[in-house]
């Protein structure tokens, strides 16, 4: 289920709504005579919403989901309470968490490296459970943090699960830190205004992925999927941009629509984009785009590497092909990350110490010159697709334009101006 659904907008969000409005009249009930809020009932509510939520696609790993967060209760819980096996707790918490992730994403790109080396490996074949990385990532987070003593560890296990499986920013991010959030679980109040500002906020998503990213997708597997046989360079560069505008609606439209939900259940989500696309360089372009994820590798991967103080250049390299790799199990991505992460570097040496001197449009060309490339190959699994794709785009292909990138041009120029 995805919030653009006609179920989850007129079926699913006015049933949780009702039984969301029910049990906030029995906890205000229940609190009048504590002086120690709880939301028990609207929090049983939300997990068990969420739960359906997650087994609309897929219900046998909603197991999976909470074997995951028992094991990081329990861990959270031993790293909270005793001194001596804080470490054993947190590294077993740790392997558990990316066990899981990498036995269903990555097991099967693994056993294909091996086969094209001429070991062959029979796997049975794993459907990717819906958001394994989101979650996964919180729950490293969670456990982390416990350990740093940044945040206490959950001691009632519903509540954890509320955190990891909470539905509005389940399946697409943010990746929602538990500090972030640890207060509201327990006591959270709604406003008329934080009700109008998330249902704003939601309909600005909404509008995003139905209205602009819906129609650029179309537009983008006309020249990149279905005419990649004949691909004119001007077919190429509007397939290209075009997919750059839908990834970009897409997943800011969905970031948009969890901010939304949560502000209107008392959840105050942290900003995921910043107006990617009016970057002045790579290194400014990711502190806009996934701001969650950016700052996931930045405090957990990065810092404790070593971060700026050692070793900096193999850090960034690290950072940035996990950063491809969290994205999928597929070489484009890694290729993808590597690429970022070798001009990120660049950049530190060189254009970041000159940029106050080089006028400012420059700068953007340049910046959204290489973005779009990189798109190229996040796009792109097949190499070989790939490799026509870029000699089209770099003026190499059958022909420079044609009927159809023309008529795309003059059919589509309102819904592109739109969208920029």
């Amino acid at each position: 289920m995805v919030f653009s659904d006609l179920f989850f907008i007129f079926a699913f969000i006015p049933s949780f709504a009702l039984l969301y409005l029910i049990a906030s009249f029995i906890d205000r009930k229940a609190n009048a005579s504590t002086i120690t809020p709880y939301n028990r009932t609207k929090n049983w509510v939300l997990v068990m919403f969420s739960l359906l939520f997650y087994a609309w696609g897929e219900p046998v790993y909603v197991f999976l989901m909470l074997f995951s967060v028992l094991v990081n209760y329990i861990a959270g819980r031993i790293i909270d309470r005793t001194t001596n096996q804080r470490r054993l707790a947190l590294t077993i918490g740790l392997v558990c968490n990316i066990l899981i992730l990498g036995v269903f994403k990555y097991l099967g790109f693994f056993a294909s490296i091996l086969s094209d080396i001429g070991i062959s490996i029979s796997l049975p074949t794993l459907a990717l459970p819906i958001g394994i990385s989101f979650y996964t990532f919180q729950s490293v987070s969670y456990l982390i943090d416990v350990y740093r003593r940044e945040s206490p560890a959950q001691r009632r296990y519903a509540d954890l699960l509320l955190y990891i499986s909470m539905f509005p920013q389940l399946i697409a991010g943010p990746i929602v830190r538990y500090d972030t959030v640890a207060r509201e679980i327990t006591d959270r109040h709604v406003s008329a205004d934080d009700i109008a500002d998330g249902v704003f906020r939601f309909f600005v998503g909404l509008g995003k992925k139905v209205i602009i990213a819906n129609q650029m997708s179309e537009i983008a597997d006309q020249f990149l999927v279905g005419g990649i046989g004949n691909l004119s360079t001007t077919g190429a560069w509007i397939g290209i941009l075009a997919f750059s505008l839908q990834i970009y609606f897409d997943f800011s439209g969905y970031s948009d629509m969890a901010i939304g939900i949560g502000r209107c259940l008392g959840f105050h989500f942290k900003e995921n984009f910043n107006h990617p696309y009016c970057c002045d360089s790579i290194t400014d372009f990711w502190r806009r785009w996934h701001i969650s994820l950016g700052s996931f590798f930045r405090d957990y991967v990065y810092i404790p590497m070593g971060g700026n103080r050692s070793h900096q250049a193999f850090n960034i390299l690290v950072v940035w092909f996990l950063t491809g790799m969290w994205h999928g199990a597929s070489w484009n991505f890694i290729i993808w990350g590597v690429y970022f992460g070798i001009i990120v570097m660049v950049e530190k040496y060189t254009l970041l110490r000159i940029k106050q001197h080089i006028p400012a449009p420059l700068l953007h060309i340049y910046s959204l010159a290489l973005v779009v490339i990189g798109w190229g190959m996040f796009y792109f699994e097949d190499f070989s697709q790939m490799m026509v794709f870029f000699r089209s785009f770099f003026g190499m292909g059958i022909t420079f334009t044609d009927f159809a990138s023309q008529a795309a041009l003059t059919d589509k120029f309102w819904l592109f101006l739109f969208a920029l």
